[in-house]
């Protein structure tokens, strides 16, 4: 499916590598601005290297998500340049251990915590007024399978992302009499980093490449998406509806 953002602004978390690396390389090949956030500058540096080569063009911010006072200073630098935001991706997020509950140490579940759930809602607060100059703002929201298995040994990450899940839905309830259309992804098992660090054992070619994924996110950022406050799963590069529980 073909999406002309041309003149778009888009702003991609954790941009730097994976999914957030190529959702904001398709951004830019389908005409939008990206503002890419990650902390890595080398990987934001070959990001934009590789938005040039697409002809495309890209804005790099290099800092660490829990930086809260950095959150909410972008959204006032976007509205100084641009006045208005037309998507954002929030896509960045940590893993955490994978580790019995009890022996998770309060330091690690903080973390995730803050960069998965507090800066997810400190972001959403940072932007939405943004969102709102646009005629057509779209947010993405990556959450994870991991929201509804409640895997053992997962339950920082699990927690985590039905909490941001939560946070998206009421976004989109609160919202939904606006043109701004939020929607939440469970991009499936990909070969990331984050996949690697969860399971060593498993063959990364056996997996999608983050580029399919990528693929199948853009239509929702595209004018003409209508429905707010779903989940959707991606399998075999396309977008599942999953039904919520009312």
């Amino acid at each position: 499916m073909s999406v002309n953002l041309k003149d778009k602004i888009a702003l991609v978390t954790g941009a730097s590598r994976g999914i957030g690396y190529f959702t904001a390389l398709e951004l830019a090949k389908a005409g939008a601005h990206v503002i890419a956030c990650a902390r890595t500058v080398g990987g934001l540096e070959e990001l934009d290297d590789a938005i040039k080569a697409a002809g495309g063009s890209a804005t790099l911010v290099p800092f660490d998500l829990s930086d809260m006072n950095a959150i909410d200073a972008l959204g006032g630098s976007i509205f100084e340049r641009w006045g208005k935001l037309d998507i954002l991706v929030a896509n960045a997020g940590v893993l955490g251990v994978i580790s019995p509950i009890g022996h998770v140490e309060a330091k690690v579940f903080e973390k995730v915590m803050t960069i998965n759930v507090t800066a997810t809602w400190r972001l959403i607060r940072s932007v939405e007024p943004l969102l709102m100059r646009s005629e057509a703002g779209r947010a993405v929201i990556l959450s994870s399978a991991a929201a509804h298995r409640c895997r053992p040994f997962w339950g920082p990450y699990s927690a985590s992302k039905a909490a941001v899940e939560a946070l998206a839905r009421t976004w989109a309830g609160e919202t939904q009499s606006t043109p701004l259309r939020v929607t939440s992804v469970d991009p499936g098992a990909t070969r990331t980093a984050m996949r690697a660090q969860a399971m060593p054992g498993e063959d990364p070619d056996t997996l999608p490449h983050p580029r399919e994924v990528a693929q199948a996110i853009l239509p929702l950022v595209g004018p003409d998406v209508t429905e707010t406050g779903k989940l959707f799963v991606v399998r075999e590069n396309k977008l599942v509806d999953y039904r919520m529980p009312e």
